[in-house]
Formats: structure tokens, sequence, C-alpha cells
């Protein structure tokens, strides 16, 4: 297929070259009585003919324009526009993304949607941390299973968790978690149906963090398309600080062993 356009591109320009020429070959002037181009004569450019207006004589005929044709196999054009026609479908997904977050961005939550959309969640914003407060206490043999949106959580006392970021609390906020699935001690243990609806679980929000990144890649063999990007997740620290709705018992301190000492024999 290349010799065959090599070909057609040289006979092409020798027959340019050829309407240049006052006596061709024979072999141009038969080529060119089956071809059936028409033996124009050139005349010299004139830069005051250019416009019409101010040579009404012009005759567009008197020029000879020759056009240069490209050749190229079907599979070839349907490769290219198929690689088109998806990268056509990858910027509309790009767009509808960008439209997606830059609508949720701009939106504004009125309070009592905030606190519907964080009951939902699992959680309640109560207020911020002050200095007095003394909400971190000692370990507890409590424990209990929360659930945080679609995630849930087996915690204690102390314990610190990362979850998804929560939307309407910020950092040295107290919030409460009410959706709790179990709770248990060394003595008796609670399931809810689904929830306990007397058992809540009070934490504090410590920090917004970003987990590490992913990266996403994805290829179409045979087309030209490869795709690279990362996500990198975004999470909140909330460390536990007291668990309520089950019994606690005090923890008897065991009595500390006496070292018994060797007798020494009477020397």
């Amino acid at each position: 297929m290349a010799n065959h356009r090599r070909c057609i591109q040289t006979l092409t320009q020798q027959l340019f070259k050829s309407n240049l020429h006052p006596n061709p070959p024979p072999l141009i002037q038969h080529l060119r009585t089956l071809t059936q181009i028409p033996n124009f004569p050139l005349k010299p450019f004139n830069p005051n003919s250019h416009h019409t207006l101010s040579n009404p004589n012009f005759n567009s005929s008197s020029f000879n324009l020759t056009t240069y044709r490209h050749f190229s196999s079907d599979n070839n054009n349907e490769s290219e526009e198929d690689e088109s026609e998806f990268d056509d479908d990858d910027d509309d997904d790009d767009e509808m993304e960008m439209n997606s977050v830059s609508c949720v961005a701009k939106r504004e939550y009125t309070p009592e949607e905030k606190e519907s959309e964080a009951a939902a969640i699992g959680y309640k914003v109560i207020g911020q941390l002050e200095r007095s407060d003394r909400v971190f206490k000692e370990y507890e043999a409590v424990f209990a299973v929360i659930q945080i949106g679609a995630h849930q959580f087996k915690v204690s006392n102390g314990d610190c968790v990362y979850t998804e970021k929560l939307k309407f609390c910020e950092v040295n906020d107290k919030i409460i978690l009410n959706k709790v699935l179990m709770l248990g001690s060394k003595t008796q243990t609670m399931i809810g149906r689904p929830v306990l609806p007397e058992a809540a679980v009070h934490a504090v929000v410590e920090e917004h963090a970003l987990d590490a990144k992913v990266i996403i890649f994805k290829k179409k063999r045979r087309k030209n398309y490869r795709r690279t990007k990362g996500h990198r997740q975004e999470l909140t620290k909330l460390r536990i600080t007291d668990i309520r709705g089950i019994e606690k018992q005090p923890e008897i301190p065991t009595p500390a062993k006496k070292v018994e000492k060797a007798a020494v024999a009477a020397a």
C-alpha cells in the first residue's frame, strides 16, 4: 500500500511540473491526455489583481489549482473514530463529576437539615470541648458496637477510631453516637434489635485527615486509552470518652501476693 501511495504522489508531482514546462516529455503528454488535465498557461502574479473590485476582468478559471489527497486504510479511520468517541465519553464523565462536586460544595444546609443528616449518619453534636471539661476517664471494662454511616466499630473507653469525614462537626466538638448495636461488660451483654434506644457513646473529634493515596488506573486495549487518577479519602478521628447504658461494676483490687522469704538456716 505504501508503494502505491508513493507512485501516485510522484505522478501527481510530475503532472504539476509539466504544466509549468512548455514542452513536456511524451510520457507526461500521454498521462495528461489520460487524466484530462487541461494545460492552462500560468500568468505572472499581479499584486493589484487579487481584489476583484479593482480588477473587473479577473477570471478565476485562469488559475490551475492542484490538490493532494492522502490515502489511508479504513481500519485506521475506524480506530481513530472509536478513540475519539471514547475520549469524548471520558470528557463527558469528567464534566459530570466536576458539576456534581461543585453542586455539593455550593449547597448550604439549614440547622434542621444538619441535625437530620447527622442523625441519619448516627451522631449528634452537643457543643465545643472546654478547658474545664474532664471528659477523659480511666479505662473501664465495658465495650460497645456502634454504627457510623455504613461501618461498624467495636470500641471501649479511650479508644481512637477513624471514620469517613463527618460533615457537620469541627475539631474539639463533643458528639454523641446514637446507633449502638451492642453493649457488653464482664457480667452482662445487651444486644439491640437492631439498636439499643437508651445506650449512647460519647466521643470527641480530634482531627480531620486524609487517608493514603489510592491509584485508579483505567485502560482499554487497542484503543490507546489510559487514564491514571489518585484519590485520598477524607477521614475524621474520634476519641471515645464514655459509654453509657450499661451497669458498670467497680473493679475489685486484687490483693498483692506476699513474697515468702526463705528461712535462712542458722549458721
